[in-house]
This record gives structure tokens, C-alpha cells and sequence, in this order.
């Protein structure tokens, strides 16, 4: 969580509890130790670990893929959260 102060009072300045600042799984996949399955941007973090990504920019360009499979992640999360979809 990040805050910061406005008009003399502590506010929340940055999102919270989505996918990008929260980590998400689902309960009845959960192992204790083992890596999970997740709904959050661990998936992207995963493969740029994967290519060896150097963590200085430029990013890599993502491949189609993984695109689309992060963003079927966080259209599984909004459904499991709200039963709504896009």
C-alpha cells in the first residue's frame, strides 16, 4: 500500500487489491510450499524470468501468448470476484 498526505490528511495514492498490487489464488488449487496457481501478474514475471529478462529497459516485447494468457487470468479473477464478465 502506498499513502501519502492531501490537504493535511493521509490518503491511499496508489491501487489496491488487484491483480497488479495483490497476489490472488484460488483456494481449492492451494499446496502449501509449492508455487501456485495465481490470477495476478506473476504469470508475466514468470516468463520474463524464463528468457532471462535483465530487469533494465527496454522490456522485452511479450509474445501473443502470454498476453492473452494474462489476460484470461484477470477476466477469471473479475469473474470469480463479481460473476460479471467483459
Amino acid at each position: 500500500m502506498e499513502f501519502g498526505y492531501y490537504n493535511g490528511k493521509v490518503i491511499l495514492i496508489d491501487e489496491l487489491l488487484t491483480p497488479d498490487s495483490s497476489r490472488f489464488w484460488p483456494l481449492d488449487e492451494y499446496q502449501k510450499g509449492k508455487t501456485q496457481n495465481s490470477f495476478d501478474k506473476q504469470y508475466v514475471r514468470d516468463y520474463l524470468l524464463s528468457i532471462n529478462f535483465n530487469k533494465k529497459p527496454p522490456a522485452p516485447k511479450l509474445p501473443d501468448e502470454v498476453i492473452l494468457n494474462t489476460s484470461k487470468k484477470y477476466q477469471e479473477a473479475l469473474f470469480k470476484l463479481t460473476g460479471e464478465t467483459l
